[in-house]
């Protein structure tokens, strides 16, 4: 069982990001991995913005990206690029913060003309980090993400059906990871 980091980049309260992230969460679970949900919106704004790298808020989530196996990022797109919240988070974290981690980038945004920001923007800045793998990342149009009448989230079925593999494969490069540490 992987330790998974569920990181959401977006300042929204209401955020489809956030709601893309549970459902991948869910799926991940189901598979025997243990999820923690982390919204980079709960850290403090002027901790963020000064690199208050002292701060135990910044602290413990350096701590939460350390003690991860994995690590699924999202974040909405705004103007082709990831959110800037999520670039401040990054930027505060340890330089190797990603080292022999799995990361699964996620992407949501309301046009398919941002498909490319997850692996022309947020890749490069992941594998500077050091992650032993990123795996295939995902983009899912806004409107295919929405409320349930209960308050839960539904997947257009398309957009799960094709998002299915890509946590798959971030699940399976979980458990390729954990392979060495529990024969070494």
């Amino acid at each position: 069982m992987a330790i998974v980091l569920s990181v959401s980049g977006s300042p929204s309260a209401t955020s489809r990001t956030t709601r893309l992230l549970r459902h991948v969460d869910a799926r991940l679970e189901a598979r025997g991995h243990h999820v923690v949900p982390f919204e980079a919106r709960s850290l403090p704004a002027h901790a963020l913005l000064s690199a208050d790298f002292s701060h135990p808020a910044i602290a413990a989530a350096a701590d939460l990206f350390a003690r991860a196996d994995g690590v699924v990022i999202g974040t909405p797109v705004y103007k082709a690029a990831y959110s800037g919240l999520l670039k401040t988070l990054l930027d505060v974290l340890p330089q190797h913060a990603l080292t022999g981690k799995a990361v699964l980038p996620l992407a949501t945004g309301g046009s398919t003309a941002h498909v490319l920001a997850v692996d022309y923007a947020l890749r490069p800045v992941l594998s500077s980090m050091g992650a032993g793998h990123v795996t295939q990342g995902w983009f899912v149009l806004d409107r295919h993400i929405t409320v349930r009448e209960d308050g839960g989230t539904a997947i257009e079925r398309e957009t799960d059906a094709l998002l299915t593999p890509v946590v798959e494969a971030f699940a399976s490069a979980l458990e390729r990871l954990a392979v060495p540490a529990l024969t070494g």
